[in-house]
């Protein structure tokens, strides 16, 4: 399985000295070592820490290479909630044009994985889950829910991702 980073919300640390919100560190390591997993080898690979919303099309290009290269069949992608459905859509265009047989599982977090009341773990959690149980194919895993990447959308007024009915 590969974990794939590309920053976001999940990876932000707050700086007092700034007053604000800065994805200097990854805390992928200690997330993954609290998750307590137990027979599943998972391999990180940090593409960038971005906000997702000062994301362009060469860093989706990234993770689309990231997803269409490895060997592995299972990947996670850790990815800002903003545009998280803008790049799944990319990567599911892209593995459907040229046959690949993938299963590809996005996921955020709507607070940072540092704040006590941080969603990041479950997140974390379920997308591993939903990676090894899904069939081939590209999906979004946010508030205990696993999304077709083209049935999903961020209600930014709620806070959540929900279902769309048609795409």
């Amino acid at each position: 399985m590969l974990l794939l980073l590309c920053g976001g919300t999940i990876d932000k640390t707050y700086i007092p000295q700034l007053e604000k919100y800065m994805s200097d560190k990854t805390h992928f390591s200690e997330m993954i070592a609290r998750a307590n997993l137990f027979d599943i080898s998972l391999t990180v690979h940090s593409l960038f820490a971005k906000d997702s919303l000062e994301m362009n099309d060469e860093d989706r290009e990234q993770v689309v290479e990231a997803c269409a290269k490895t060997s592995e069949e299972e990947i996670l992608v850790a990815h800002g909630t903003d545009t998280m459905v803008e790049t799944a859509t990319v990567v599911a265009r892209h593995l459907e044009q040229h046959g690949i047989k993938k299963r590809v599982v996005f996921f955020g977090a709507m607070i940072p994985y540092e704040n006590s009341r941080s969603d990041a773990l479950f997140n974390l959690g379920t997308a591993i889950m939903a990676v090894q149980i899904v069939e081939t194919g590209v999906f979004v895993a946010m508030n205990g829910q696993l999304f077709p990447w083209n049935f999903v959308r961020k209600n930014r007024e709620k806070g959540v991702f929900e279902k769309l009915t048609t795409s």
